[in-house]
């Protein structure tokens, strides 16, 4: 028996965008249409328009000659930028769509968590809706029956298991697919990036799920932009960029591939990290950010223990009312090291502005490292967000007084110590 759950040869998409959305034909429709083409194009021609050429719409390729393979209990991770066709290839997988071009083969019962109720039907109880997708998975009703305690109790919904979904708020929706789709089984499991809309005790409980089916051996694809759960998670990896797999390798490679491609071209800039002109889509815009040294003169990196300016110009269509801008440092798994916050001590004034964020003593080692930035209301609602901005540079310098800066990556952070000699006068003898 072959190892292979998903071989993916030569695999493409294309859709027909800027057209008419078709609606559900009738037989009426379809004999009135025949009756009247005739007519239609004898107009058309009148008018000196060849005919069908309103009909003809733009099309762009979602996924371009794309070919992999999983093998069977696999946990591989999919990344790249929003439109890399990520989504699209897990519509495929999933029998959602069908190719344009090549095949995919999936050797396996396939559970799917595409988006928010993926399967569900809006008029059918919770309880329904998991037997309607226990069935379409494959699977017998004593199956389900001895799943169903187990698939409820995760998703916290046991008060609403005979209510319709379409009364469930999003969140519930989300518990009760993720729950479904993780527990009746499937030898394949495909998850999109759904997790970012739940709470964080609900991503962290879907985590370690994720990582408990991982270990029972079942294959699974994981579509993220949280680096460091597709770190943890995965294996492998691969980056997709416009429509093509363009990197495949461990998590950890792949992630710094992903990295590299976005600060690819920031990386050879100097001291201006962001730039993107106003935008009326928001209320308030980070337009410019660039990095300053002490004296208040642009550099491309800093070292460690410098003091570091973050000068940072937004364009507010009004006056923000506790409002404030905040900017993160982050490595290249996605967390977060360190958060720069405006809180209420700078306002957002209508118009352009500009303010210095000043970090004293950056105690960060040598290293890459990028910045996330904001605005944001009360702390609680993002008015404007951009997880890369930029790219920040970091290098070392002698912290510890040996002569030389300490090694690259021996640390995260640097600092500030002494060491002091307290046996006072007393020397014991080396024995």
């Amino acid at each position: 028996m072959s190892n292979i759950a998903i071989r993916v040869e030569g695999l493409g998409k294309m859709y027909r965008i800027g057209g008419k959305q078709e609606r559900y034909r009738t037989l009426r429709d379809t004999l009135t249409d025949a009756f009247t083409a005739p007519f239609r194009r004898a107009s058309s021609l009148l008018r000196g328009q060849a005919y069908g050429a309103a009909n003809l719409n733009e099309t762009i390729w979602a996924l371009k000659d794309v070919s992999f393979e999983v093998k069977h209990g696999e946990v591989v991770g999919i990344i790249g930028r929003n439109g890399a066709g990520k989504s699209t290839l897990l519509k495929i997988l999933s029998r959602i769509t069908e190719p344009t071009e090549g095949y995919a083969d999936v050797y396996g019962r396939v559970g799917s968590l595409l988006e928010v109720g993926t399967g569900f039907h809006p008029e059918l109880t919770g309880r329904e809706n998991i037997y309607l997708n226990g069935a379409i998975l494959g699977m017998s009703r004593a199956e389900i029956d001895r799943k169903f305690d187990e698939i409820v109790a995760f998703a916290e919904i046991e008060k609403f298991i005979d209510t319709p979904v379409k009364h469930y708020s999003s969140g519930m929706g989300l518990r009760l697919g993720f729950a479904v789709a993780a527990h009746l089984e499937p030898e394949i499991l495909v998850v999109d990036e759904v997790l970012a809309v739940g709470d964080a005790q609900f991503q962290k409980k879907c985590l370690g799920k994720m990582s408990e089916v991982a270990g029972e051996g079942r294959t699974v694809l994981f579509v993220s932009h949280n680096m460091d759960a597709v770190a943890t998670l995965c294996s492998r990896a691969f980056v997709f960029d416009a429509g093509a797999r363009v990197f495949g390798g461990s998590s950890s490679e792949a992630i710094d591939f992903y990295y590299d491609s976005i600060f690819g071209r920031t990386k050879k800039q100097s001291h201006i990290v962001f730039e993107q002109p106003a935008t009326l889509q928001h209320t308030a815009t980070i337009t410019r950010i660039e990095i300053l040294d002490v004296h208040r003169n642009p550099v491309s990196a800093i070292h460690t223990w410098d003091e570091v300016v973050f000068r940072i110009q937004y364009a507010a269509i009004d006056r923000i009312e506790k409002g404030s801008i905040i900017l993160d440092i982050r490595d290249r798994k996605d967390q977060r090291l360190l958060v720069m916050d405006s809180g209420l001590k700078v306002p957002i004034r209508k118009g352009v502005h500009q303010i210095d964020c000043v970090v004293s003593r950056m105690p960060l080692a040598s290293g890459e490292y990028f910045l996330s930035a904001g605005i944001a209301v009360s702390n609680s609602q993002w008015i404007w967000r951009e997880p890369h901005v930029g790219f920040l540079q970091i290098v070392g310098q002698d912290v510890f007084g040996i002569g030389r800066p300490p090694a690259y990556s021996r640390m995260m952070f640097a600092v500030e110590h002494r060491w002091v000699d307290s046996s006072g006068d007393h020397t014991a003898p080396v024995k």
